[in-house]
């Protein structure tokens, strides 16, 4: 037997495969929806310029869309933002970019913002956002391209060119916050809030 409790099934309003695994390890069974949103759109149409705000704007724009189709469902929302400095960060288009991204990030300090939000009706009942420092070590251009080749098409998938539960992990040479939330989920927020609800069974 399972640990969810809802009277209707748990979503995760998203395809992405860390936030999956997460959920999965946690022993919480759930049905995983792609939320339907443009991103980019809701992100300039807020004028938002905090890397916090927009992450969590994000995270609870998913969690609402999905929530609209299924009603009496919780529905979990998730968005991460890269900032070094003031710059936000948004996924590399291809290796090019990718590349530009690591030039940048190397050597230097950024802060992940990864927030969740979960919807209920279409209503907002839960948010968080944790933030974890990261240090990636200087690297040389061969070093760099090296990383490429190996990471593959994967790097386009996340912002900052780089997923920490895979080859990413090479980059940095130091770490600084909430591993769940690195990966892209909050987590122990997030079952904190479930267990308040009593919509687990541990």
């Amino acid at each position: 037997m399972g640990l969810w409790r809802g009277k209707s099934p748990l979503i995760l309003a998203s395809q992405s495969s860390a936030r999956k695994m997460l959920l999965a390890n946690a022993g919480l069974e759930f049905i995983a929806i792609t939320a339907d949103i443009d991103e980019r759109g809701i992100q300039a149409a807020s004028k938002l310029s905090s890397p916090r705000d927009i992450g969590l704007l994000l995270a609870r724009e998913k969690a609402r869309a999905v929530s609209a189709n299924h009603p009496g469902s919780h529905v979990i929302g998730a968005d991460q933002t890269l900032a070094l400095g003031d710059r936000l960060f948004n996924k590399p288009a291809g290796r090019a970019q990718a590349m530009a991204q690591l030039r940048d990030l190397a050597g230097k300090s950024h802060e992940l913002n990864s927030a969740v939000a979960v919807a209920h009706d279409g209503k907002i009942v839960f948010e968080d956002v944790s933030v974890a420092r990261m240090t990636m070590r200087r690297m040389s251009e061969a070093e760099l391209s090296a990383y490429l080749d190996a990471a593959g098409d994967a790097v386009t998938t996340s912002v900052g060119a780089y997923q920490l539960e895979g080859l990413g992990i090479h980059l940095f040479e130091r770490i600084e916050g909430d591993h769940f939330a690195i990966l892209g989920l909050p987590l122990l927020p997030l079952l904190a809030f479930l267990r308040r609800e009593r919509l687990v069974a541990v």
